[in-house]
């Protein structure tokens, strides 16, 4: 798979530290509250150990969300870079039908919802104001993976690292969310985070390289745990 070298691309001091704040654990969109199917998929012992974690998040990445979540970031970076409203529009219209269940749409688009809301009382940018502005004409709520793509590329912050920064924070947080439901310890969950580096690297040029009408997603386990999850019986987890 083609590879982009990093160094090639100028991150900026700045760039940078707001990337790293805004996909922090402590960046107020409720990750924490959201499993993406995982509390059913460990109350049925279809996870239950850290190899099982690294597979079932593997999985999400390469043929589930991130086959959806990815090329539609790149979309959203794309027609900010070019000026495109129309196609931002477009993208943002795409990511918020296309999620397989009512669950995962609400975890898309409460953190997308709630990314936008604290970006834009944290940070004085006419332009991301004004992007915003162009996706609340869609009357539609907002994607996460369309919010954090917008202010990536409002920022200056260069698609692939973006993108890096995106998976690993969602590969940590269903990590993190593992952790306590099957239970591990926070070692174990190191090691699934560091197990998951290619994956997450092979997402982000996935998501480069593959265009936007191959977006699709090949993961109906996970997405009948998390129809599953609507109705389990006691949840830690709002999906």
């Amino acid at each position: 798979m083609l590879r982009v070298d990093m160094a090639t691309e100028h991150l900026s001091d700045e760039a940078l530290y707001r990337l790293m704040a805004w996909l922090s654990p402590g960046f107020p969109v409720g990750a924490y509250a959201y499993s993406h199917g995982l509390e059913y998929a460990v109350e049925d012992r279809r996870v239950a150990d850290e190899a099982g974690l690294l597979t079932w998040i593997e999985g999400i990445l390469s043929l589930g969300a991130g086959r959806i979540d990815g090329p539609l970031f790149t979309a959203a970076w794309k027609a900010v870079e070019a000026g495109d409203e129309a196609a931002l529009a477009d993208a943002a219209e795409l990511a918020a039908c296309l999620r397989a269940t009512s669950e995962q749409a609400l975890e898309s688009s409460a953190q997308g919802e709630a990314f936008i809301a604290t970006v834009r009382e944290t940070w004085a940018s006419d332009e991301f104001s004004r992007l915003c502005d162009v996706l609340r004409k869609g009357e539609r709520p907002i994607a996460y993976s369309i919010a954090v793509a917008v202010a990536a590329a409002a920022a200056g912050v260069p698609l692939r690292p973006a993108l890096i920064a995106y998976f690993h924070a969602f590969a940590a947080n269903l990590t993190s969310a593992g952790v306590r439901l099957i239970p591990l310890g926070q070692v174990a969950g190191q090691r699934v985070i560091e197990a998951l580096r290619e994956a997450v690297a092979a997402a982000a040029d996935a998501a480069i390289t593959e265009p936007l009408s191959a977006i699709g997603s090949a993961a109906p386990l996970v997405d009948w745990t998390s129809i599953k999850h609507e109705t389990q019986y006691t949840r830690l987890f709002r999906s």
